[in-house]
């Protein structure tokens, strides 16, 4: 099942995905399930614990005699003005470019900062003037001058939280991007080990799981666990913070077993700092790992003792103990014991039904979005469809929740593909697909799996040529994050054969057919079921097409040309 962030806090579910064949029954066809965690965003920390501003320098520029223009444009009174400090910073920044002197251009940015601290309104952070800052730091830092350098930044990443606001907008690759800035200019200024460079790793680190870019996620978190190593003690608290991230990247990649010895590191931490319900949360991790291991008896162990420590500490109904609940239905239905999983999903919608002063919106509408995955495994997709725009309505306005929304309607999508509401299901999907765009997760594999899905709502629809184009993008999406081999990729080549054939692209369907096939036989094997419905499918286009079946498959750079004439045909595709 694919799965995708419900919430913005730290715990305890992978990504994993699972596609789908326009051929295949409605129950193989239809399987994206949004669950998984993402981290906070966070402060990020102050690369100095000056808490001094950067003063305007002297005008250093120049000695000539300005005219009474210039001399007026950047005369105090103005810096009021709110264009002036956008044309002040283009200036330093066209200044650099044309190699006219970083002197210049840092007088320009000095007092393109000034303008923007007086127009900012109190109490809200300023994008522009957090950019603003990183390029006065930047121009310090170019000039040797890192020890100005170091409070600019100070301001820069503190004051406005830059990375985090671009994360609470959903804009996650601005995120990603400030917090790159702000990294590079804390290791020109400090070091590579510096603590405070350790936690702007981290932040990073977090940015990128939220983005499902695991690979990145995992070089910078290893090099925040290196750095709180040799600066904080053993089973210090950043080192079960970092071991808790680790474990949290190792389960989104498939790797269990690292995930499981990082929490248990982790957990032993925090039972040396007297933190009993921080422990309690790492048991809850540590049994959603046994889960996946399919080592249910200790990972019911695991979930009982977390269950008790939320009970003595929080109350029988804080969400924590209604989180419980939920991955004890989980576990109870894989066991097949229906009625003791029916039973906990009660208990818990009961719990956030009258949730008690405290609990947060998203919580609810995360623990309602996993019950409602249960409920579809009990074959329920109303009931189901019922808690997933419960959830809708809780996330409706909320900052930083258009990933999770995203999901939501990706879920949603596939309740209504499954009752037959193919309108309705194109319409969540398309709605996803945008807020995913818009967030910066569209080179995701979720994001390639959700187009797949709005594709088969499309044929369901007869509107093949826009399955093709969907079917094309998730192509290419896929084989770059999952690979030609994976079965995501597999399927959305299926997909795509049977939408050409429909288009009457029959010598497209065959090649890729063809490719498919090659790739079976060669890689795969050919016990997959598919295999066989795949050989027949391209007998039949060969025999339409009058030809025999080419052995020698071309490269799948060849297969699709996205200049081909394409002619509708009267014809859906196969199912």
């Amino acid at each position: 099942s694919v799965k995708t962030p419900p919430r913005i806090t730290i715990p305890d579910d992978t990504t994993t995905t699972n596609n789908h064949q326009i051929q295949s029954t409605p129950d193989r066809s239809n399987s994206i399930n949004p669950k998984t965690t993402s981290p906070a965003p966070r402060r990020p920390p102050s690369p100095s614990p000056s808490s001094s501003r950067a003063k305007p320098s002297p005008d250093r520029t120049s000695s000539k005699k300005k005219s009474p223009e210039k001399q007026s444009l950047l005369d105090e009174s103005s810096l009021d003005n709110p264009d002036l400090g956008p044309f002040l910073l283009k200036l330093a920044r066209d200044t650099i470019a044309s190699g006219d002197g970083p002197t210049k251009a840092l007088d320009y940015a000095l007092r393109a900062s000034k303008s923007f601290e007086r127009c900012a309104v109190e109490g809200e952070p300023s994008l522009d003037l957090a950019m603003c800052l990183h390029v006065v730091a930047a121009i310090y830092c170019s000039l040797g001058r890192f020890e100005e350098a170091i409070p600019v930044l100070d301001r820069a990443i503190k004051v406005p939280e830059l990375g985090d606001t671009h994360s609470m907008l959903g804009q996650l690759d601005r995120s990603i991007e400030c917090y790159k800035e702000g990294l590079k200019i804390q290791m020109e200024a400090l070091g590579d080990t510096d603590p405070r460079v350790a936690e702007t790793c981290r932040y990073l680190a977090e940015a990128h799981v939220q983005a499902m870019q695991f690979d990145e996620a995992d070089t910078l978190c290893k090099r925040t666990l290196e750095i709180h190593r040799v600066h904080s003690a053993p089973a210090s608290l950043e080192e079960a913070a970092d071991r808790r991230l680790m474990a949290l990247i190792c389960e989104a990649k498939g790797d269990y077993e690292s995930a499981l010895e990082h929490l248990v590191l982790a957990s032993m931490a925090m039972i040396a700092n007297g933190q009993d319900n921080e422990v309690a949360a790492i048991d809850l991790s540590i049994g959603n790992i046994y889960l996946s291991l399919s080592r249910f008896d200790e990972a019911v162990f695991s979930y009982q003792k977390a269950l008790t420590v939320f009970k003595a500490s929080k109350g029988d109904n804080h969400p924590s103990v209604a989180s419980v609940f939920v991955r004890l239905a989980d576990l109870y239905y894989k066991t097949g014991k229906i009625r003791e999983s029916r039973s906990y999903c009660e208990n818990a919608l009961r719990i956030y039904a009258k949730p008690v002063p405290g609990t947060t919106p998203e919580d609810i509408a995360s623990g309602m979005t996993e019950i409602s995955a249960i409920y579809e495994s009990f074959n329920e997709p109303e009931e189901a469809l019922k808690l997933l725009q419960k959830s809708m309505k809780l996330l409706e306005d909320k900052p930083g929740q258009q990933s999770t929304i995203a999901g939501v309607e990706a879920r949603m999508g596939v309740m209504f593909y499954m009752v037959g509401r193919y309108e309705e299901a194109r319409g969540a999907f398309e709605s996803a697909v945008a807020k995913l765009r818009a967030s910066g997760e569209r080179k995701s594999a979720f994001f390639g799996v959700v187009l797949n899905q709005m594709g088969l709502a499309c044929v369901q629809l007869f509107k093949i040529d826009e399955a093709a184009e969907l079917f094309e993008e998730a192509r290419e999406i896929l084989e770059q994050e999952c690979g030609p081999c994976h079965q995501d990729t597999l399927g959305v080549y299926s997909n795509l054969a049977a939408t050409y054939d429909a288009l009457g692209r029959v010598e497209d369907a065959i090649e890729i057919l063809e490719y498919v096939l090659k790739l079976r036989e060669e890689k795969l094997g050919t016990a997959n079921p598919d295999f066989d419905d795949e050989k027949k499918r391209l007998a039949e286009l060969l025999k339409e097409a009058g030809r025999s079946r080419n052995k020698k498959a071309k490269s799948l750079e060849n297969l699709i040309d996205p200049n081909s004439k394409r002619t509708k045909k009267e014809a859906s595709s196969k199912k």
